[in-house]
């Protein structure tokens, strides 16, 4: 028998294209990501299984790229404020900060 001629697994590896004339990889999903991508065409999520896996990988390459180009310009103000104020003694040691939170806990249980 042909991998594709068995319908259950046919489903998953045709994803990739394995099955037609696309290339492609195969991959194995976990029992728990079958079960959550068949649950979520079932409901009208995704047309198909495919689709599913294709818009889910789709959308998680976008994320890791803007992560990946994010040049965190955004926290240099934050971190030029923290300078300033180590700068200006404004900070506590590692133990003051232990103590007050000591403090805090044991206030809340009384």
């Amino acid at each position: 028998m042909r991998l594709c001629e068995d319908k259950a697994k046919y489903e998953y590896f045709v994803i990739l294209g394995v099955c037609g004339t696309m290339s492609g990889m195969t991959i194995s999903l976990t029992p728990e990501q079958q079960a959550w991508l068949n649950a979520h065409v079932a409901r009208g999520d995704f047309s198909s299984v495919e689709e599913a896996v294709r818009q889910l990988l789709d959308e998680r390459i976008a994320e890791r790229a803007a992560e990946e180009s994010d040049d965190l310009a955004w926290a240099k103000p934050y971190v030029d404020e923290a300078l300033a104020e180590v700068a200006r003694g404004e900070f506590l040691s590692r133990d003051e900060h232990r103590a007050r939170n000591a403090a805090r806990l044991a206030a809340l249980r009384d």
